[in-house]
């Protein structure tokens, strides 16, 4: 446990036993669970931003109560507080999943959909004036659809939002995507009801026999990279 987390821990346990303000517990708590549902932490921070509570608890402002008790910096509290309107707008029905059944997008995800999207009078870092609609719409699908990683959107889309700092195809970048597609695949069927023990056991032998053969495609290229480093 790291030090952040036995702090909120120990603050957690001495609110609960002093019957402090609930709205200040509650926000603790859910800083706890930050990592599992930033999204719970992002809504809180909204509404005490509204109500300015902080002052009750003696903190001139949002950053400093987020600094000092819940080690969270200025520039984490302002990307929870704009992906959150983020998905508000472009998202509504993430705010509804329970983060088991439905999976809720990552934080950086939800930052670098909104970096890319931009605004009419100050476009995002990655937004290209031409870049087609669709485009967006694809990278939108792939962030609270598709529950892509901020690594995968980088791959996906960059080469289309930010088109001058192309960087040069990595061979090995479908053999990494198979793989991971085939561990997310591993993970779900034990989450599938139904499938006979025979099936489930089938498949993950396929699985297993395409990770070894997907784990000899990568060595060439390790050892590729390990000779350049020495050369």
């Amino acid at each position: 446990m790291s030090r952040t987390d036995n702090k909120l821990e120990a603050l957690a346990s001495m609110l609960e036993r002093s019957g402090d303000d609930p709205e200040r517990l509650e926000i603790v708590q859910r800083a706890q669970r930050f990592k599992r549902s930033w999204v719970e932490l992002a809504e809180s921070l909204v509404k005490l931003r509204r109500s300015q509570a902080f002052h009750q608890w003696g903190y001139a402002d949002l950053h400093e109560y987020c600094g000092k008790e819940l080690s969270i910096r200025p520039a984490t509290v302002d990307k929870l507080l704009l992906s959150f309107s983020t998905v508000q707008q472009h998202a509504p029905e993430v705010l509804a999943r329970d983060g088991v059944a439905r999976e809720i997008p990552s934080l950086d995800a939800v930052d670098y959909f909104n970096r890319a999207l931009g605004s009419d009078t100050k476009p995002g870092p990655f937004r290209r004036l031409d870049a087609p609609e669709q485009v967006l719409e694809q990278l939108r699908s792939a962030v609270f659809d598709e529950g892509q990683g901020v690594r995968e959107l980088r791959e996906r889309f960059n080469p289309v939002l930010r088109p001058g700092k192309q960087e040069a195809a990595d061979p090995q970048d479908a053999v990494r995507r198979t793989r991971a597609a085939a561990q997310k695949l591993v993970q779900l069927l034990a989450e599938v009801e139904g499938l006979s023990e025979a099936r489930v056991a089938r498949v993950q032998a396929a699985i297993e026999a395409l990770m070894r053969d997907l784990e000899q495609m990568g060595q060439p290229a390790a050892r590729t990279a390990h000779a350049t480093a020495q050369a």
